[in-house]
């Protein structure tokens, strides 16, 4: 039930450079289903210390913060956690009446799932990828106790600078590599992209393999998760990473915990 919108209603918004309606749609039908006098808005900015700013003099309760924002936001907020600090990447500011604090549900959401899955950290895990969200990833499972990792990336920057920090071992091309938890971490599989029908390891890598984690959200049965179901294995999807991470963002902005089935609902309106 939506509640009458009023000086009091508080506001959370997202900043990204490429603004979309998922965590719109996730927050809001949220807000409505369970009577909270909340309302969210995405935005972009061209200057994004002048946007904390007012995040911070206008009292918005919560900030979501997506590419290409999440490093240049950590030296403007007043406290970092360790979800944020571990990777040098921020997705969620919180405001306490101008106290901003800095957090990444990704990470906390991928450290979640591996102990709802039942991962353990004597299994090898490879990731393919570089960018901000397979740092988030990889660092999680460091984090865990994952000690013989992978990082397979095209970027050789980007990606021996990850594998170093972890202390993984680094690799320009997955080619026949597997390992126990294969995880994916870029666009192939992502539906609209030019490699939408493509899948990121191959046949006997996924046969092999104890879990398969596809990060692409959309859509939720990825060919990546598609194969992996077909092969037995074991499978995470991007579509649990989305929900888990925006219910963590949802219960820092509003105290309230919604329950996995409200979760779930929330995320399928914001795939819609």
């Amino acid at each position: 039930m939506r509640v009458p919108l009023s000086k009091d209603t508080r506001l959370c918004i997202s900043l990204a450079g490429r603004p979309s309606n998922i965590g719109t749609r996730f927050h809001n039908y949220l807000y409505d289903l369970l009577g909270l006098d909340f309302i969210y808005k995405a935005f972009t900015t061209t200057d994004i210390a002048a946007a904390i700013g007012g995040v911070r003099a206008l009292g918005i309760r919560g900030c979501s913060v997506s590419m290409p924002f999440k490093h240049d936001v950590l030296a403007l907020v007043d406290e970092i956690e360790q979800s944020a600090r571990s990777i040098g990447a921020v997705n969620t500011i919180v405001n306490d009446d101008g106290r901003l604090t800095a957090s990444n549900t990704d990470y906390l959401a991928v450290q979640a799932l591996i102990a709802a899955h039942g991962l353990q950290p004597s299994q090898s895990v490879l990731v393919y990828g570089s960018g901000g969200m397979a740092g988030a990833v990889a660092a999680a499972f460091c984090d865990a106790g994952f000690d013989r990792g992978t990082i397979a990336a095209r970027n050789a920057e980007t990606g021996r600078s990850l594998a170093d920090r972890l202390g993984y071992e680094y690799r320009s091309e997955v080619g026949a590599r597997t390992a126990d938890v294969l995880v994916n971490v870029t666009p192939v599989g992502m539906a609209g992209g030019p490699e939408a029908t493509g899948i990121a390891f191959g046949e006997e890598a996924v046969a092999n393999a104890h879990t398969v984690f596809d990060v692409v959200a959309m859509p939720s049965e990825t060919p990546l998760i598609k194969a992996a179901r077909e092969a037995g294995v074991g499978v995470i999807t991007g579509a649990e990473v989305i929900a888990l991470q925006a219910a963590e963002q949802f219960e820092r902005y509003t105290g309230v915990r919604p329950t996995d089935e409200q979760v779930m609902a929330a995320s399928a309106v914001s795939r819609a």
